[in-house]
């Protein structure tokens, strides 16, 4: 189908497909299912080519509009736009480069991976993170050899926690040339979910994030095509995420804002559907205070998303997603506490579906970067750091 470029039929297009989403979500949550039928329905919806320009077939949507767009999906089926923002990680970086003149190698790279979202409805997926170092680029240990005949990329590894495990068609791997550990030089490759060497263990079994189909990754010798390294650049990876670091450390931020309302929202209807909890001066309060932090939350993500579309890469911009980042991480639990008191026993039964976004909501600090992460990238943004100098951080 042909996504529509104005961002209101963008967001009804993205309420339609939560509300297609929706009803999955308990039962990916209980693993009574898989998330196939999820991310069938993502592919189906088109929503795979948001950011790829429209001369591409996208809908050519920014930062900004996708972290809405997140939300919409985030606040209906919370693990799908997870899953979701998976693919936008490794697309956004991609997307950003649409308006950039790039050497031959690059463009040809940029126009296959444009062709094999749009008209082949590809799914991607990013491995980065290893057992005991999370999704530092800076500590990968996967590493990678070049053929002789310099046509073929050997990478061998392990990486802990990939997302769409059996489910994405690509998977974009971080990796670094052998030899080279704790170096700054990362390289990315898209390996093809059946290249030989590659294998998933068993699907993690997570509080609230079954429907991410996250597992090991195992690559044995994998061999990749030159025309596979990602924009054709060996070892700019970590200097593109110091300099630009929103995708990395903040796409996920729209989804767990959207979790958020969704447990708002539930807490709402709660008190709503009782005339006598309705009336209540002490519920009301409970929820003007509720609504006020979630208002505050979702106004810093729309200026932060719209700062990066105005002035990517700027201090400020950075500054700005890594606030946005933190703030939802701490709202978030604060709703859900707020939540579980106001609702009592309805918020704890796993027939109910404020149980499982209260364990959705909660699970914001996990991803990177996480709240130490991102209040120290704003001390050091308060005192002066060059926070363009990739030696000011772990990453």
């Amino acid at each position: 189908m042909t996504l529509p470029t104005h961002m209101d039929d963008i967001l009804k297009l993205a309420e339609e497909t939560g509300a297609a989403l929706a009803p999955l979500a308990a039962g990916v949550d209980a693993g009574l299912t898989d998330g196939q039928e999820t991310y069938r329905i993502l592919r189906e919806a088109g929503l795979l080519g948001l950011l790829l320009p429209r001369e591409a077939g996208g809908a050519g949507l920014g930062y900004g509009g996708y972290s809405r767009v997140l939300a919409v999906l985030g606040a209906h089926n919370g693990a799908a736009a997870l899953g979701f923002n998976m693919h936008n990680v490794v697309m956004g970086a991609l997307a950003d480069a649409a308006a950039t003149p790039l050497p031959p190698a690059a463009d040809r790279f940029r126009s296959w991976m444009n062709d094999e979202v749009v008209r082949g409805r590809k799914l991607f997926a990013s491995a980065t993170s290893e057992a005991g170092r999370g999704a530092k680029l800076r500590e990968v240990r996967t590493s990678y050899t070049l053929s002789e005949d310099r046509e073929t990329y050997v990478i061998t590894g392990e990486k802990s926690f990939v997302s769409l495990a059996r489910i994405a068609d690509y998977y974009v791997v971080a990796a670094r040339a052998e030899g080279t550990e704790g170096s700054s030089e990362v390289s990315h490759f898209v390996v093809a979910a059946d290249d030989p060497g590659i294998t998933f263990g068993p699907v993690h079994s997570m509080s609230a994030m079954n429907g991410t189909s996250t597992a090991t990754m195992t690559l044995d010798h994998v061999p990749v095509p030159r025309s596979r390294l990602y924009l054709g650049v060996e070892g700019m990876s970590l200097f593109k995420l110091v300099r630009e670091p929103h995708w990395m450390i903040a796409g996920y931020t729209g989804a767990y804002l959207g979790i958020a309302e969704a447990v708002y929202r539930c807490a709402a209807d709660y008190v709503a559907a009782s005339d006598t909890r309705a009336a209540s001066p002490v519920l009301q309060q409970d929820l003007g205070r509720m609504s006020a932090r979630l208002r505050a939350a979702r106004a810093l993500v729309h200026e932060a998303g719209d700062l990066v579309d105005a002035e990517r890469g700027s201090m400020e911009a950075n500054a700005m997603v890594h606030a946005a980042k933190y703030i939802v991480g701490e709202v978030g639990p604060e709703l859900a506490h707020d939540a579980l008191r106001i609702c009592g026993s309805a918020a704890v039964s796993r027939s109910q579906p404020l149980e499982r976004l209260i364990r959705e909501v909660s699970f914001s600090s996990v991803m990177p970067a996480k709240p130490h992460e991102c209040l120290e990238y704003l001390g050091k943004a308060a005192v002066g750091i060059n926070l363009y100098d990739a030696r000011a951080f772990a990453w």
